[in-house]
Formats: structure tokens, C-alpha cells, sequence
């Protein structure tokens, strides 16, 4: 198969999403706009693109025909597609963490911990962490690849739950508390993100600060008062200057 993905828009959304096909389109156009940090993956976009109608299995059809009927049409042998992102395919998180051995799933769940906070002091903020909104590359770096969510930092509210007003508050199916369009609250994050015990104590290993507001308020701060931050795609440790340091690495197999 192609060893890219291809992408087109719905022509209905989930009820539960306050979405259509023009904030998809501007999502995708914005990440165009931002310094992408290595995190996110890039896209191309084309218009009424044609693809061999043999290589499309009869469910696709059904599907495409079911959910976006006015992106597509056939046209003798060829499948006619008016308006898709094409992105490099990679292993989706979620089933990479699956299959992983335990060692693989801590350098994954450090990965994408990784991801979110330079995606974050880049002022991005992901909005849907699922796992299976990121993917592996084949060299195990993660990288972010579903924007219909995504918004700046900088336009973000953080929140943290309020206490609840009496006891049994919390056993309750609705939350006690209100919430704007732009409120976040990270400590709802582990709800959705912490469910499988292997990525659980992985992320609470190295990331456990992503679950309270204070990191995504610090990064909001240092992204208003101007600061850059340097970003590099590739561990610290192979950097010149710690690769080359007297004590280094290098160094040691030099006199070796």
C-alpha cells in the first residue's frame, strides 16, 4: 500500500464537536503558520486528486459514500477526490503501546510527553491527547498528526477543578463546576490518557507535571513575555557539547 495517509474532511461531525469543514480547513492551514518544532506532521493538501478505483475496497466505498459524499466521485476507473491533506504514514501510538515491550512503552510514553510540552511552549495546545492523534516514526520519535482541535496556547484558559461543594459532589454524573469553550483542565487528562497500568506508571514517571495547570500557566507566561525556546530533534546527550565534554562520551572512547 501507499506508504502515505490520506485524509478528507467529513461531511458530518459527532454531535459532542463544534466542527465543521471550514475550521478543519483553517486548523490544517494554521499549523502551516506556526514553527512546528518537529512535533507535527506536515501536510499536503490537493485538490481533485485521482486515484486508481482498484485500489479501493468496497467497505472504503460504502464508508466514503456514508460520511463524506461530497468529497469524492468516480469517473470511469479512476476515484476523483476534491479536497484531501496526504501525510507520511506512521505506527498510530495507541497500537504502538499495545504491542510494545515494557522498555519500548516508557521511550514512548516519555516521547509523547516530550511532544506536548514543546508543542506547548511553541504556544500550540494539541487539544485532543489521545494517544491515537500521535504516531511513531520509523526512528521512534512522536509526532502529532490530527489538527482538527488544535488551538494557540495564548487563547487557552487553564484551569484547576474547584474543590467540590459537598461530599458526594464527585459521584455525581454531572461536574459541579462550570466550564468556558476555551477552559482546560489538565487534571481530567489522566481519565482519558492513563487507563493501561504500563502507561500509567510510565507517565507518571516522567510527565506527572502535564496533569496540573501550573505547567501549561508557565509556558503560557514565558510564551507572552517573548521568550524562545530552542528545540532539538535529537536527545540532549548527542549535542556537541555534552557529546564532546570532558567527561563525555566521546571523550571517553577517544582516550580509550
Amino acid at each position: 500500500s501507499y506508504p502515505y495517509v490520506f485524509k478528507i474532511i467529513k461531511d458530518v461531525f459527532g454531535a459532542s464537536k463544534n466542527m465543521d469543514r471550514a475550521t478543519v480547513k483553517r486548523k490544517y492551514l494554521m499549523v502551516k503558520h506556526v514553527d512546528r518544532v518537529g512535533r507535527m506532521a506536515d501536510t499536503l493538501e490537493f485538490s481533485y486528486a485521482a486515484l486508481p478505483l482498484s485500489r479501493f475496497h468496497p467497505e472504503l466505498l460504502e464508508e466514503l459514500r456514508a460520511l463524506a459524499p461530497s468529497s469524492f466521485e468516480i469517473e470511469g476507473d479512476s476515484v476523483i477526490i476534491k479536497h484531501l491533506y496526504i501525510e507520511r504514514r506512521m505506527t498510530p501510538l495507541n497500537l504502538h503501546l499495545e504491542r510494545a515491550a515494557d522498555e519500548d512503552v516508557e521511550h514512548a510514553v516519555r516521547e509523547y510527553g516530550n511532544a506536548i510540552r514543546e508543542l506547548a511552549i511553541a504556544n500550540i495546545f494539541p487539544g485532543d491527547m489521545l494517544w491515537k492523534n500521535f504516531g511513531v516514526t520509523r526512528y521512534g520519535r512522536v509526532v502529532f498528526y490530527d489538527y482538527d482541535e488544535i488551538e494557540y496556547m495564548t487563547d487557552v484558559n487553564f484551569r484547576k477543578i474547584p474543590p467540590p461543594p459537598y461530599e458526594d459532589a464527585e459521584l455525581e454524573g454531572e461536574p459541579w463546576y462550570s466550564a468556558g469553550p476555551m477552559d482546560v483542565f489538565p487534571e481530567e487528562f489522566a481519565t482519558f490518557l492513563l487507563g493501561a497500568p504500563r502507561v500509567r506508571k510510565a507517565f507518571l514517571k516522567h510527565h506527572r507535571d502535564l496533569l496540573g495547570p501550573k505547567f501549561w500557566q508557565d509556558a503560557q507566561q514565558s510564551i507572552r513575555s517573548g521568550y524562545v525556546e530552542d528545540f532539538f530533534p535529537y536527545p540532549l546527550e548527542l549535542r556537541f557539547c555534552n557529546l564532546y565534554r570532558p567527561d563525555g562520551p566521546a571523550a571517553a572512547a577517544l582516550s580509550g
